[in-house]
Order: structure tokens, then C-alpha cells, then sequence
């Protein structure tokens, strides 16, 4: 059986726990208290974070790594475009939203007012640049949810947790947003934490 170790608030390990949950298998999730990790965290992963993906005697770290790992290794449904182009440019989307999206995250959480503030804005506006795309399609890559809406989820719930307004342009990314949230396997990746994030 697969156990994920995953903190409970961590927007990465909320991306494992929502891919866990759409494939509907058979796995262990270990709670990681972020505050006051346990000595087995540092053991598995040598730069003592989390998620980390333990499978026999495969170790894994870093969301997207284990993310595309558990879809190659349980490939129903598929959340990695089949096609090498398409797949290509599903990995460069998750880069991009890793230096401009999630990077700003700590800054917001332990960065100066300031730098924070700023943070905030640069993920409020490349977050309205994706509501062009969902004037026209259901998902970020289509009409099929897809690893690039998974990883997007656990940002677009936290956006009151982290102060980001959005504005009226962002509409149609909020309606996204929902249809994003409705999914069953999302339902079951919150956290009791998580839930009590949005009221």
C-alpha cells in the first residue's frame, strides 16, 4: 500500500492527496504535524519536507514528481495528457505555475507586509490571466480535468486564507473554481484544517 506523508495545511501535499482520491486506490495518508515534524520526515526525504510518497522501497518527493508517478502507475483515470506534445506542455504548465504561482506562497505566509502584498498580486494577476482559457473550455486543458487542475485546486481554495482578492475579469476562473471544488475526490482530499479554511 502507498502512504503519503502530508501536512495538513500544505497546498503540495493537498495536490497528492486530490490525485490519491481521483484515482480512488487503496493508500495511507500520515499526518505531518509542519510545526513539529517527526524524526521520519528528515529519514525519507533529505530536504525534510513534505508530501513524500512511500512505496515499498520507493521514496518520492516533490508534489509533481509524485503526482505524474502515481498516474503512469495507475493510469485510470488519466490526469497526464496521452499525447507526447500535449504532455510536454502540461509539464511546462506545471513549472510555470510552480516559479509564478506557488513560489509567492511563502513569502505571503512569512515575507514582510510589503513583499507580501506584492506576492499577492502577482498570483491574483496570473490567476486572471486563466480566465481567458475558461471562457472557452471546462478545464485548464480541455474539456477533461487534467494534473494542471489538480494543481491548481488547492491554491484557488486557499485564496481567502492567503488575502488575494480577485477581481470581476477573474468570473469565469471563479466558476471554474466551483466545478473544480464539487469533485467528489476533492470533497475527500480536504482536511479537517483545510475545510475550516473557507467558511
Amino acid at each position: 500500500m502507498m502512504r503519503l506523508y502530508s501536512g495538513s495545511v500544505c497546498p503540495y501535499s493537498h495536490r497528492c492527496r486530490i490525485v490519491l482520491f481521483e484515482k480512488g486506490m487503496d493508500f495511507e495518508v500520515i499526518d505531518v504535524d509542519l510545526m513539529n515534524k517527526s524524526e521520519d520526515v528528515a529519514t525519507i526525504n533529505p530536504y525534510n519536507k513534505v508530501p513524500v510518497l512511500v512505496e515499498r522501497d520507493l521514496v518520492l518527493y516533490e508534489a509533481n514528481i509524485i503526482n505524474e508517478y502515481i498516474d503512469e502507475r495507475f493510469p485510470h483515470p488519466q490526469l497526464m495528457p496521452p499525447d507526447p506534445v500535449m504532455r510536454g506542455r502540461a509539464r511546462l504548465f506545471l513549472h510555470r505555475f510552480e516559479i509564478e504561482l506557488y513560489s509567492q506562497i511563502d513569502i505571503i505566509e512569512n515575507g514582510a507586509v510589503k513583499a507580501a502584498d506584492k506576492s499577492r498580486s502577482v498570483i491574483r494577476d496570473s490567476l486572471t490571466q486563466f480566465a481567458q482559457i475558461l471562457t472557452r473550455q471546462k478545464f485548464l486543458l480541455g474539456e477533461e480535468f487534467s494534473m494542471l487542475d489538480v494543481a491548481i485546486a488547492p491554491l484557488l481554495w486557499r485564496l481567502d486564507h492567503y488575502g488575494i482578492q480577485m477581481g470581476k475579469e477573474a468570473a469565469p476562473l471563479m466558476k471554474y473554481a466551483e466545478r473544480l471544488f464539487s469533485r467528489q475526490g476533492f470533497i475527500d482530499s480536504l482536511t479537517p484544517y483545510e475545510r475550516a479554511m473557507r467558511k
